[in-house]
């Protein structure tokens, strides 16, 4: 029933050999891997002038320096992020330049905040559009933590289905944003330059007020970058791209730079034009699209629709790039292999659903709120902006190519903005980024146990040898073989059976409580009159405990083993019902005894399996 069920909804498997097809266009991966940065000049300008207004309606000129500024970080970003393309073709981004120039640890810092990142990607971008969504209709308002939920659990089952599949879906609401925005842009800007829609802008440009500072600039500034997240993610998925790889990844990141960069020119050129002042009740791009368009018209809703739609299917970046990050990790061995693993439609399912549970868990924390996720979202991006930017200085200085001075001096400009927008963050908004500092050394301290637990077991599995160049292995006279036995039945004698097939001396261990002498009686004579050359041993257990009883009674049989220089071998018995559902009608003391047992290193413990026909 659930195979069938999710055949339904994520779709039949893949053979291995069909991974070829998956591979994205550059039509295909813009749209999968651009409506993250896209997405977020929805809320860009409006980050920058709900901190400006702070100072009071004339401090709002500013936007227009500090959109400069940001788009001046966007081109240095960009240029850096295409130069990683060609120099680590096979994806890791920001981790992958920063464990090899840096070292491990800082590769681990850039990568932990990008998987942090991309779940607050997903968070982010479902709040933001239920936020869009409660803009259209007011009465969702009090829905907006449920609608969240609801956007991240369809985006999941989409990206199950595949890469192909979630292109296929996305590049509607990306292309349509895209049209409809650049129409909202071009028609207002026309509207401004012919005097239709005259200069309506709190203060000109150079008028001076009581409360400007450098703070309050640097506060705006690093919240408009966050109009820049999402723009390393086409790096890390590099090996999703049609061949050539590099040359499709980094034509596609120029392509989602300059829309995004005509996009938050266009919106914060238009917000201060007409004055929008941010309030409580309507976005900064909701009131853009009432002006262009003359009120809440055809064109008003259109703009709403297409936000609404960019915005929950802006979470995808975050779907896309969280796989292909954590399959690095997990082959540094810093993540659980199991990241690894390809699902039923080629696709890094256990990322995905990681991915989706993280995202989800952010939500409830806090609220949904997203003025609360921005400004940790920034830091999360910027961390390894520096490290990745300021990393490939040092692999430019390594490699020297031609004009190599010209290429670090990109990284460097990108790398000294990137890192004062850190440090401004965390000395402007600690109230909101204190969490990255609780939550990095907890991500740190995973990576490191779980790369310590790889390594530690690949040195004891390792096979040691001598002199010959002959493996050192230990050589059995014979195998001891322990039968768990609770009554004469069918899987208790065919288990035995087995037993003596595999076994040079096999002992029954039968564990009673006194609740009944006279059965427990009958038992012993029956097992004794169908196996009388088993050795049958009935342990009493006042405290109706079983496997207290049997871990004595194996630490016993080991030692006897040992002088025999015999393998000792745990053999329980366990019959399997038809109907899986079935099992929780009967007691799990296999289940408990195995669980026992694992922890053992001188024994081996076996199952024999008794399948029931109804």
């Amino acid at each position: 029933m659930f195979q069938y069920i999710k055949k339904i909804l994520i779709g039949k498997p893949l053979k291995t050999l069909d991974e070829g097809g998956q591979s994205l266009s550059k039509k295909k991966a813009l749209a999968l891997l651009s409506s993250d940065a896209l997405s977020s000049v929805a809320y860009g300008t409006e980050s920058i002038t709900t901190t400006l207004l702070a100072a009071g309606a004339v401090a709002l000129w500013l936007q227009l320096p500090i959109a400069l500024l940001v788009l001046i970080l966007l081109a240095a970003i960009v240029l850096s992020y295409r130069q990683i393309i060609h120099a680590y073709p096979s994806g890791g981004g920001a981790y992958a330049v920063a464990s090899e120039n840096w070292g491990a640890k800082a590769g681990l810092v850039a990568g932990g905040s990008l998987l942090v990142d991309y779940m607050l990607t997903v968070a982010v971008s479902a709040s933001a559009a239920s936020d869009a969504i409660t803009a259209a209709i007011p009465m969702f308002q009090p829905y907006v933590v449920p609608l969240s939920i609801v956007i991240v659990v369809l985006l999941t089952g989409m990206n199950l289905r595949g890469l192909r599949e979630s292109a296929n879906f996305l590049m509607f609401p990306v292309y349509f944003f895209i049209m409809a925005l650049g129409i909202m842009i071009l028609w207002g800007v026309y509207q401004a330059a012919t005097g239709q829609l005259p200069y309506h802008a709190a203060a000109r440009v150079g008028t001076s007020f009581s409360g400007l500072s450098f703070v309050l600039f640097m506060r705006a500034f690093s919240s408009g970058s966050s109009s820049l997240t999402g723009v390393e993610a086409i790096s890390n998925a590099v090996p999703n791209f049609k061949v050539p790889k590099e040359k499709h990844a980094a034509t596609t990141l120029s392509m989602m730079a300059l829309i995004l960069a005509l996009f938050f020119g266009g919106i914060t050129f238009l917000s201060y034009w007409y004055g929008v002042k941010p309030n409580a009740h309507s976005t900064v791009l909701s009131q853009i699209a009432a002006t262009t368009f003359g009120g809440h018209g055809v064109g008003f809703y259109v703009i709403q629709l297409a936000t609404a739609l960019i915005l929950a299917v802006a979470a995808n970046t975050g779907f896309s790039a969280f796989p292909m990050l954590a399959l690095n990790l997990a082959r540094d061995k810093y993540l659980p292999h199991l990241y690894m693993d390809k699902g039923d439609r080629l696709g890094y399912s256990n990322g995905i659903l990681s991915l989706a549970f993280g995202a989800i868990i952010l939500l409830l924390i806090f609220h949904g709120s997203t003025d609360a996720l921005i400004p940790l979202y920034a830091v999360g991006v910027f961390v390894p902006f520096t490290l990745s930017q300021s990393g490939m200085i040092i692999h430019w200085w390594r490699k020297k190519p031609g004009y190599w001075w010209f290429k670090a001096l990109i990284n460097f400009i990108g790398a000294a903005i990137s890192a004062i927008l850190v440090i401004t963050l965390f000395a402007t908004r600690i109230e909101h980024v204190w969490p990255y500092l609780l939550i990095m050394p907890i991500v740190m301290f995973m990576f490191l146990n779980v790369k310590h637990h790889y390594v530690s077991i690949a040195r004891q599995l390792r096979l040691e040898y001598v002199k010959n160049d002959r493996a050192v292995r230990h050589h059995y006279d014979g195998a001891t073989v322990i039968v768990l036995v609770s009554n004469i039945t069918k899987v208790t004698t065919e288990a035995i059976d087995y037993a003596l097939s595999i076994g040079d001396y096999v002992v029954a261990m039968h564990v009673s409580f006194d609740v009944n002498p006279k059965k427990e009686l009958e038992t012993s004579n029956g097992f004794k009159e169908d196996f009388p050359d088993v050795r049958y041993v009935d342990i009493h257990s006042s405290y109706r405990s079983i496997v207290k009883p049997a871990l004595s009674f194996v630490d016993a049989v080991v030692k006897q083993a040992e002088k025999r220089n015999h393998s000792v071998t745990v053999l329980l018995p366990q019959f399997v019902p038809k109907k899986p559902w079935q099992n929780i009608l009967h007691n799990q003391n296999s289940l408990r005894l195995r669980t026992a047992f694992a922890s053992r290193n001188d024994i081996s413990v076996s199952t024999y399996y008794y399948h029931l026909s109804e």
